[in-house]
């Protein structure tokens, strides 16, 4: 006799919800981040988003002289901007599996930004 598995969830890559966003039938929080104070890394590295470009450790410290970058877009994400991580294989011969994270600002909270910021 055989018993069929009617209550098992589907995969993850089929199953509602797989693409990254919760579904919620409450509305977003309204978009209202906090500026970081001028000067700092945070100020640095909300640029370099507002730009357009996506950072990854290696490219802050370059550019920065700063390994901190976790840390800053902790402090922007606390600050109300939601900067999003996009994780990237990056093996070596003593990591095989490591990954390192890519990091931007997506294109319409930039958009949104700088309407408020013109006072739109």
């Amino acid at each position: 006799m055989t018993t069929s598995r009617k209550s098992q969830a589907p995969a993850p890559s089929t199953a509602t919800g797989a693409q990254g966003e919760q579904l919620s039938f409450l509305p977003p929080p309204p978009f209202c981040p906090t500026w970081p104070t001028r000067g700092t890394l945070a100020d640095t590295a909300l640029g370099y988003f507002m730009d357009g470009q996506k950072l990854d450790h290696p490219d802050f410290e370059a550019r920065t002289q700063s390994w901190r970058l976790g840390a800053v877009v902790f402090q922007l994400r606390c600050l109300g901007w939601p900067v999003v991580t996009i994780e990237i294989p990056s093996p070596t011969e003593h990591s095989p599996d490591r990954v390192i994270a890519l990091y931007h600002l997506p294109a319409r909270y930039v958009a949104e930004a700088l309407a408020h910021q013109r006072g739109c």
